[in-house]
């Protein structure tokens, strides 16, 4: 599902105008970057949280150069799912696409 096709779902179970929905969603997705970008994290109940982790020190490689190179400590946005929606992903999907054509 894609960002226009969320809007169009919400739109359509809500009455809302797209264009209003649209504006509501890129509030969140400002507010939640804002927030994560100044170290604060965001928890909302029942969904789950947008945190920020830190990533150590370590040594990597310059493939091309065969060179080791040291990557500096730093920090990513990371989405943590709820139990409760875990659960529910859980009871609900049986099956990914990919894992019926092998079966």
């Amino acid at each position: 599902m894609r960002k226009a096709d969320l809007v169009a779902s919400i739109s359509e179970k809500t009455g809302i105008a797209k264009v209003d929905v649209l504006v509501s969603l890129e509030s969140f997705f400002k507010e939640v970057k804002g927030s994560l970008s100044e170290g604060e994290n965001v928890y909302i109940r029942g969904f789950g949280s947008f945190v920020v982790k830190k990533r150590a020190k370590k040594i990597g490689r310059h493939i091309k150069e065969n060179k080791a190179i040291e990557i500096p400590e730093h920090f990513i946005p990371a989405f943590k799912p709820a139990k409760v929606f875990v659960e529910q992903v859980k009871d609900k999907v049986k099956h990914l696409p990919n894992e019926e054509n092998n079966d």
